[in-house]
């Protein structure tokens, strides 16, 4: 049933940090529940407090562990700001509905914003500006474009020229995009926070559990795990990331695998703000600092093979990553003190798989793929939780697996054959 991954090697930088422990029992005998999450990493932990704060019973379970997936690898730059650029996005899926995702974006890292606050979780936030730089996939001309269609769209951006950018940022490009209200947070803290505010509404959460099998009927879902107990609940949803399950489509989605490193803390010698930074490239390269002054620097994507394979590649790309920063900040030690790899996912539109699976009556997914990963897992979590607890989602279509649009599933299925 279960493709399983070896999702990430090295040393992710969030290990240097404790998160609160997740409490989970054994699984022994039978049980249900309304609602059975399969995997505890980010995804499971927004569901899981999403689908309690409704008053529904949920069972979660893991086949490792809470948060021991690839949740530790995320480089978490909870950004509103799709991968694929807005005015690109309008091309491939019209216009409308290009706006109406990129601020369901924007929206969705408001309220999560506004939740760990309500919540009272403990990870780190902070609210950070985000830098767009001029490259190879969009010079300046075109990256004026595309702050004049986000303007359009009802979402505030303004293009810098280079002496703007030198100026305020002291970096040497042809341009780029500022945009505001991103967020910035320690994604094992933030999980942690989630699955505990679950635990407090009577969640149950068993690890390791591996569910093996799915079987709809009459009374809902039944799962069946490698230990022999089984899980009945009315509804489930899939939450396992990378490792992609043989009843999910996956004819508009890849997986790929991206490299990052963290340096030592060094707030003084820190960009202004400091602002997200990420470049309109390919290869691209992207940034953040943590809370105490690290720098984290990510991007070099290749197409995934194995896990071998990707791992053999780890410390040429951990030179050529440190190398690029350094071109960037000639005043930052860019001395590498953690460097991993992971896999990652991406579709052809930049936007996530989010709802229940075709023919699968009962039977969600959450496919949260793309550099948004926690923002996209912000709006699963709305979205699915408001579906079944019986309510409409009026973005549900944009997301859903099922598209209503043809020419949505054309260009999904051309950008999936190209080469």
């Amino acid at each position: 049933m279960q493709r399983k991954l070896d999702l990430r090697t090295g040393s992710p930088v969030w290990e240097a940090y404790r998160a609160p422990r997740v409490p989970t029992q054994k699984l022994t005998q039978d049980v249900r529940c309304d609602v059975l999450v399969v995997g505890l990493g980010i995804s499971g932990a927004m569901l899981a407090e999403a689908l309690t704060a409704e008053g529904l019973s949920v069972v979660g379970v893991d086949r490792r562990g809470a948060i021991l997936g690839s949740t530790a690898a995320t480089t978490a730059l909870v950004q509103f700001e799709i991968d694929q650029p807005l005015s690109e996005l309008g091309r491939k899926i019209g216009v409308s509905d290009a706006e109406q995702a990129w601020r369901r974006s924007r929206l969705a890292v408001t309220n999560l914003r506004g939740r760990i606050d309500e919540l009272g979780i403990s990870c780190d936030i902070a609210a950070r500006q985000s830098l767009y730089l001029a490259g190879n996939a969009l010079d300046p001309g075109e990256l004026r474009k595309e702050a004049e269609a986000r303007r359009s769209a009802g979402i505030r951006a303004a293009y810098l020229t280079p002496a703007v950018l030198e100026e305020k940022f002291d970096i040497a490009r042809k341009g780029a995009i500022l945009s505001h209200d991103n967020i910035a947070l320690d994604p094992r803290k933030l999980t942690a926070g989630f699955l505990g505010r679950a635990l407090e509404r009577k969640a149950r959460f068993y690890t390791p559990v591996e569910v093996t099998a799915l079987a709809g009927g009459t009374n809902g879902v039944t799962a069946e795990t490698k230990g022999g107990p089984t899980i009945t609940a009315r509804q489930v949803v899939l939450a396992t990331g990378y490792e992609l399950l043989d009843i999910v489509p996956a004819d508009t989605h890849s997986i790929i695998s991206t490299y990052a490193i963290a340096t030592k803390p060094q707030k003084s010698r820190l960009w202004p703000g400091p602002a997200f930074i990420w470049e309109a490239s390919d290869p691209y390269l992207y940034m953040r600092a943590t809370a105490d002054g690290r720098v984290i620097c990510g991007g070099e994507d290749e197409d995934f093979a194995d896990e071998e394979t990707r791992d053999e590649l780890l410390a040429a790309k951990t030179r050529t990553i440190a190398t690029k920063l350094k071109r960037l900040f000639p005043d930052l030690d860019t001395t590498v003190e953690f460097a991993w790899t992971g896999c990652f996912g991406t579709t052809t539109t930049g936007l996530p798989y989010i709802g229940e699976l075709p023919r699968h009556p009962g039977i969600f997914a959450v496919l949260g793929y793309g550099g948004n990963g926690i923002t996209f897992s912000q709006i699963a979590s709305e979205i699915v939780a408001t579906t079944i607890a019986g309510r409409e989602d009026t973005d549900a279509k944009l997301f859903a697996f099922g598209r209503t649009n043809m020419v949505r599933k054309l260009v999904d299925l051309t950008g999936k054959l190209l080469p």
